[in-house]
């Protein structure tokens, strides 16, 4: 088919590329509402996590691949944002929901004071220093004077919410993951939307700025601290809220669950799925959630080594991430339909 015979095709089906966006848009919105009843709850259970890392890969996005700070350390404030909404709803009886801006403000704050005397660190100097935060906060979990409140090497077992109304489609029954995926999908919608807000307005503006020419920024009064400090606390408040989901979701949270692997997973996923781009938060965490269980089907006996197989190709194939991989082939057919 000739260039012209494709667009003549194109208009033969009477759409502009912003209908078809809108209505692969409301098309997507159906499978998401109804996707959770086509499943079993075990995998609903897995979409709910792919969701809770696409929230904590969304602000490591925001942090390394908007503002050029490297952090190691993630795992911490995920950590900090489970125990936040585990202690409030095991020993305070608050209810679920009313636990994720409270992590969220406690990370947000958490976040600036660390990003403080981080601000005399950068690159791998940085990196290590996160690295230091994500190794101590296990040890921080389980020190003995703590154990009225995080449980110690134990945990805290959590009850799952109910669904606050019964209801039932196509043969399925609102279950409690059901309910959680439906809640999960709502609050990821929020994240992603204040993201996209954020990035796009003056903050967003001077956070890249910062990260491509920091002596021009602060020629063209950027304040650098301030900046690069309420990036660090906003990316973990992003990370906060996520942990307290992934509490909530698992119904249990433990000094072990929140090593320093749970930090590099998160560094993982953002990578994957491209820097500097909020969709990839989507991408990154698919990848992370499902292809370890994969690799583990693979080979039971070396399931991390067909991970790193994994991992290895997918860099070489697609070095700027699966979003770079799209934008180069969103360039190119655009040159094909010129």
């Amino acid at each position: 088919m000739t260039r012209s015979g494709a667009v003549a095709e194109l208009r033969y089906f009477g759409l502009t590329l912003r209908q078809w966006i809108i209505l692969g848009a409301i098309v997507g919105l159906v499978l998401l509402l109804v996707m959770p009843f086509l499943l079993r709850n075990y995998r609903v259970f897995q979409i709910n996590l792919a969701m809770v890392y696409a929230i904590a890969i969304l602000g490591l996005n925001m942090l390394t691949g908007y503002n050029g700070q490297i952090s190691l350390g993630h795992g911490a404030f995920y950590a900090i944002g489970g125990y936040t909404a585990a202690i409030l709803m095991h020993r305070y009886g608050v209810p679920y929901w009313a636990t994720l801006p409270v992590a969220g403000f406690v990370c947000l704050v958490a976040g600036f004071l660390f990003g403080l005397p981080a601000l005399r660190l950068q690159g791998h100097y940085l990196a290590l220093a996160t690295f230091a935060l994500a190794l101590a906060t296990p040890q921080i979990l389980k020190y003995k004077h703590f154990e009225e409140f995080t449980g110690g090497v134990q945990g805290i077992v959590l009850d799952k919410p109910e669904p606050p109304f019964e209801f039932s489609f196509l043969g399925q029954a609102l279950s409690q993951d059901r309910w959680l995926y439906f809640f999960t999908l709502l609050v990821a919608a929020i994240m992603f939307l204040l993201a996209w807000n954020i990035l796009r307005g003056r903050i967003g503006r001077a956070m890249i700025a910062i990260r491509d020419q920091p002596i021009a920024a602060a020629a063209m009064g950027v304040n650098l601290a301030m900046v690069k400090s309420l990036t660090f606390g906003v990316s973990a408040m992003y990370t906060g809220v996520a942990g307290a989901l992934g509490a909530i979701v698992v119904a249990f949270v433990a000094p072990d669950s929140f090593n320093i692997f749970l930090s590099i997973t998160i560094l993982v996923g953002a990578v994957v799925g491209g820097l500097a781009s909020i969709p990839a938060a989507i991408f990154g965490a698919i990848f992370i959630q499902y292809v370890p269980n994969i690799a583990d089907q693979i080979s039971k006996s070396a399931p991390w080594a067909v991970y790193g197989v994994f991992l290895i190709g997918l860099m070489y194939l697609m070095p700027t991430g699966v979003m770079g991989l799209l934008r180069l082939v969103g360039a190119r057919l655009r040159k094909y339909a010129e």
